[in-house]
């Protein structure tokens, strides 16, 4: 385990690269120090510094933290609980520190790089909220991107009005866009006044026009499930790793 270790940085009167500071002080070799760095594990005079790049002056105290134990380099995929009436893209400014969700178990690290180079996958409307996913992992983005309409997406839509005769088996079965039939879907009533919808090949925006064509008015939409991953507990508005080795 890594052990606690403190620089005055007395040796010069130039300010140092951190980064150069703590491959130093561990010892360990640049690239090792800007992931202790990227990590969170370092501080400068007692405030978390995670940029390799920032400039210790003389006198300033640097310390690893004595817990420190770095993690595997992997990239990253993040799961939002999207809030109604925010672009996806707007979205992504909410996967900071403070909006991690306390519940997340998946046992990664919060680090500074993964925040980098996500690409938006499966956006929702925005009026919608629920399950977003951001990932910089290539294969990841190749199967929600070129696989997306053989994967099954879950949403709860809370409607009014008064369903049509038959407008349910409609719904699963019966309705037809732009003079092509849809794929079928697996809809039912949760309550009386939302419907789960399960479907592959349907997108969440052709939602309200799907409840328009049997007489009802869908006033909210939520997406709670990407083939085999669930939103689950996570609270609106935070965000939770997806484990290493879990799929869609």
């Amino acid at each position: 385990m890594q052990q606690s270790h403190a620089s005055q940085n007395s040796g010069s009167d130039e300010p140092q690269r951190l980064a150069k500071l703590v491959a130093a002080l561990v010892p360990c070799s640049r690239r090792v120090a800007e992931q202790y760095i990227d990590e969170g594990w370092v501080r400068v005079d007692g405030r978390k510094v995670d940029q390799p790049q920032f400039r210790v002056a003389a006198g300033q105290r640097v310390e690893i933290d004595p817990q420190a134990g770095l993690q595997a380099v992997a990239p990253a995929t993040l799961l939002l609980h999207k809030p109604a009436g925010m672009a996806t893209e707007q979205a992504q400014a909410l996967l900071g520190d403070a909006t991690h969700w306390s519940g997340d178990a998946s046992g990664i690290r919060r680090a500074k790089s993964h925040g980098f180079g996500l690409s938006v996958l499966l956006a929702l409307p925005q009026p919608a909220s629920g399950l977003t996913v951001f990932s910089q992992d290539a294969r990841i983005i190749r199967k929600l991107n070129h696989d997306a309409g053989l994967i099954e997406q879950e949403l709860v839509a809370d409607v009014t009005g008064t369903i049509a005769s038959g407008g349910l088996a409609r719904l699963c079965r019966g309705l037809v866009w732009q003079g092509k039939p849809m794929p079928p879907a697996r809809v039912s009533w949760q309550n009386e006044t939302r419907l789960r919808f399960a479907v592959k090949g349907i997108a969440p925006e052709w939602l309200p026009w799907m409840c328009e064509q049997v007489g009802l008015e869908l006033t909210a939409l939520k997406r709670i499930r990407i083939g085999s991953v669930a939103m689950a507990a996570l609270p609106p508005g935070q965000w939770r790793y997806l484990p290493n080795g879990d799929k869609f």
